[in-house]
């Protein structure tokens, strides 16, 4: 059975969210990927500078996505789902990682599609961050981490085919290698400007790729490993032994709203009866007669 998508995305879609995938990615490596005679690898403005370019570029994104796709009843569908993600964030913010906003992310992404994916997970991290007060430079990073997650989701192979404890194993194995890449995306967004690091640890800028990822490397197992294996575990443990229930009532969801069907406006009874009228040969009482 083909799975029903809530937005289907058109080459306008594609391009802005390539364009915007492409702009995040060097607005996260470019202390790994900036030259030592670039004024980039010694800028003290550049992340600021990307972390006021994405939201625009987000913005256009999700406003591409909406135009191409969003109707109504995926609105609702999507405030929904993003209402959810941001009740769920929380509940494990500042608990040793533990974030079951993935859980659901990862399963929404696969029932509704990547297009919209990437915009429930970009919206959700949003809603969340207004309502734990994580309000800062880094939320367009986090939105936009959160988008590839879920879009990624959607990407995930068959579909149509991969059903019951199959797919739940393919699931819960993205769930937690996308729970692990989070932080470590995450963690290059503040490591080039946290000043009073140890030396091992700490970005040097201009200094050789090999060098700054061996320090990077030792950042992050000092830093953040504890947050992400715990959200890694736990999106393992959602998707196991919740996510058949929460899979069966996403689609049958999709189902219901009819996502792919085209409307179709029938004439009235009346209109139909003068329409009718109109079809029907002149009688023979209404004939001219001849002379």
């Amino acid at each position: 059975m083909q799975p029903v998508r809530a937005v289907r995305l058109g080459p306008k879609s594609i391009a802005a969210l390539a364009l915007t995938s492409a702009t995040g990615v060097v607005a996260f490596g470019w202390p790994l990927l900036a030259d030592r005679t670039s004024g980039l690898a010694h800028s003290q403005d550049a992340p600021w500078l990307f972390a006021a370019l994405l939201p625009l570029l987000l913005a256009v994104a999700v406003a591409t996505v909406s135009e191409t796709g969003l109707d109504a009843k995926a609105v609702a569908m999507l405030g929904v789902l993003a209402a959810a993600g941001a009740a769920l964030r929380p509940l494990g913010a500042g608990t040793a990682g533990l974030e079951p906003m993935f859980f659901l992310m990862v399963l929404s992404g696969r029932v509704l599609g990547p297009g919209f994916g990437f915009v429930l997970g970009a919206v959700s991290m949003f809603a969340g961050a207004l309502l734990t007060g994580g309000v800062g430079p880094w939320m367009p990073f986090q939105m936009l981490t959160m988008g590839w997650v879920s879009m990624g989701a959607g990407l995930l192979p068959g579909p149509g085919t991969v059903r019951g404890r199959r797919e739940l194993l393919l699931l819960s194995v993205y769930g937690a290698v996308s729970a692990l890449l989070y932080g470590l995306i995450m963690n290059l967004q503040g490591w080039p400007y946290i000043a009073g690091l140890g030396s091992g640890v700490s970005f040097v800028p201009g200094d050789p790729l090999q060098e700054n990822l061996a320090r990077y490397g030792a950042y992050v197992l000092a830093t953040s490993l504890g947050w992400d294996v715990p959200r890694a575990l736990l999106t393992v443990l959602l998707t196991l032994t919740l996510g058949g229930t929460v899979l069966r009532a996403l689609r049958r969801a999709t189902r219901r709203a009819a996502f792919d069907a085209s409307p179709v406006f029938e004439p009235s009874g009346q209109e139909r009866d003068q329409r009718s009228e109109r079809d029907q040969p002149p009688s023979q009482a209404e004939e001219p007669v001849k002379e």
